[in-house]
């Protein structure tokens, strides 16, 4: 069984999601928000890594996965974004996790079945892959649809890895 931590940065609002994966698909393990209460933009960043590194030690994550920057119209909003990122990647790879990152668009059509999908369609289809019942905040749904990404991404690769063995071997 492998662990995944799924995060959505944000520089208010980190969102964090845990799902095991296992033979019976996957599983709930914890999800929130990593919620910054100062004013100071630097002692935010160290909200959301002392954040991350909690549940790390915590929850025991063998891999994270991670949205990636998009390009927002605001370019100080980016640059808060991208260092609220920068944060949490500090975090995990301090505890020697290896990190594979997603652009929105990736988690959407992983999650969804459609790279333009709104977060509504995205937080819907979470609740139905993990069974899920009742509200999802937002930021934490978003994050579990990173994990599931990857998730899914990751089982392809495998499968591929497989069966190119597998074609390898046959070969005479």
């Amino acid at each position: 069984m492998t662990r995944i931590l799924g995060i959505d940065p944000g520089s208010r609002s980190t969102g964090y999601g845990l799902i095991d994966a296992g033979a019976k698909g996957p599983a709930l393990v914890a999800c929130g928000c990593i919620r910054t209460e100062s004013d100071t933009f630097p002692f935010r960043l160290k909200q959301i890594y002392d954040g991350i590194v909690d549940i790390v030690q915590r929850y025991q994550p063998d891999e994270l996965a991670i949205e990636q920057v998009f390009m927002h119209k605001n370019a100080d909003s980016a640059l808060k974004l991208g260092q609220a990122r920068g944060a949490a990647l500090c975090a995990v790879l301090v505890a020697g996790l290896p990190v594979h990152e997603y652009a929105a668009r990736q988690v959407k059509q992983a999650v969804v079945g459609k790279g333009g999908a709104d977060k509504i369609q995205v937080q819907h289809m979470v609740k139905i892959l993990l069974g899920l019942s009742g509200q999802l905040q937002a930021d934490a749904g978003d994050a579990l649809g990173v994990a599931l990404c990857h998730l899914h991404t990751r089982e392809t690769k495998l499968r591929i890895e497989a069966m190119t063995r597998k074609v390898a071997g046959a070969r005479p």
